[in-house]
């Protein structure tokens, strides 16, 4: 008998797998993901990278606002009595009501080895945090959020001064390749899900704006994981100006916190120096540090603490 399965996501980290299970011939009953959002400018729409992919695979997809509460969303599921769910970032907490819809229940995918870093920031938290590994979970979903019991966990390297980008297109790729042992293994009634240790959680808490301002008084590691960990939002300002770290690596040289100490543009911190290697001013195009050295005014014994 033909199964139907339920897939929910929203960011572009969503896409591969979904185009995973299409490709490998899983039999995708609707799509759920987050509603279109105005555009900066006002004109139009932006629909979601998963809404794209649905159209793109002619998919039916499906956009609430919000699954709680929602009678016309919960009489759809109950009607489709689709066999499983699959759930990647979708956006949004699943009622209780809406978990008991399916045979198998709803399967996430989380981007990190739970229980560490559960919550919605676990790829830009696991850089920020200088770890060395991070991995996926393919979990089922309890009610309290990142909490269900796990099948597996596939363990990543993260590579040196890996950026959160680069990472996320990784995390996705692997997750994208294991979920077809995993949903097959589920569907068999092979699988095994094993509670997670609740004394060895933690949790990846969302990304505030104000975490992107770059502390010259940090040591020059957190500096360089906060570049790689918010890539593209972390900053300083110089003279009411806000300039975007885009690259940077640890330097070998040693100076004040916040001073520019070589025409190289490397900064002093806390405990040394790392050094600007893409940058953007703001309302300008991303620069090569040596192209953006020829025009800036920022200069050697530069201060860029507190200016």
């Amino acid at each position: 008998m033909l199964k139907k399965i339920i897939f929910m996501g929203t960011p572009l980290f969503a896409v591969p797998i979904l185009k995973s299970l299409y490709q490998n011939g899983y039999p995708i009953s609707v799509v759920y993901t987050q509603p279109p959002k105005k555009s900066r400018r006002g004109m139009g729409v932006n629909p979601t990278p998963i809404q794209n992919m649905s159209e793109t695979l002619n998919l039916e997809f499906r956009t609430p606002l919000s699954l709680k509460n929602n009678k016309e969303e919960y009489d759809y599921l109950k009607k489709l009595e689709a066999d499983i769910a699959i759930v990647v970032a979708y956006g949004q907490i699943l009622p209780k009501e809406i978990l008991s819809l399916t045979k198998k229940g709803f399967i996430n995918i989380h981007a990190s080895i739970l229980p560490k870093f559960r919550g919605s920031a676990p790829i830009q938290r696991s850089i920020m945090n200088l770890d060395e590994k991070t991995g996926i979970s393919i979990m089922k979903i309890a009610e309290k959020l990142d909490t269900g019991p796990i099948c597996n966990s596939y363990k990543l390297d993260i590579l040196d001064n890996e950026n959160v980008e680069s990472l996320s297109e990784r995390l996705s790729l692997l997750a994208a390749e294991k979920i077809l042992d995993d949903i097959d293994a589920i569907f068999e009634n092979k699988a095994v899900f094993k509670s997670q240790d609740e004394s060895r959680a933690t949790y990846a808490n969302k990304i505030l704006k104000s975490e992107g301002k770059i502390n010259w008084q940090d040591e020059a590691e957190k500096i360089i994981g906060k570049v790689n960990g918010l890539y593209p939002n972390s900053y300083f300002v110089y003279n009411g100006e806000r300039y975007k770290i885009l690259k940077a690596e640890i330097s070998s040289n040693a100076g004040a916190p916040g001073n520019v100490l070589t025409d190289k543009f490397e900064i002093g911190c806390k405990n040394g120096a790392i050094k600007i290697l893409e940058i953007q001013r703001e309302g300008r195009r991303p620069q090569k540090i040596n192209e953006f050295s020829l025009g800036s005014k920022i200069k050697k014994g530069s201060s860029l603490k507190d200016a």
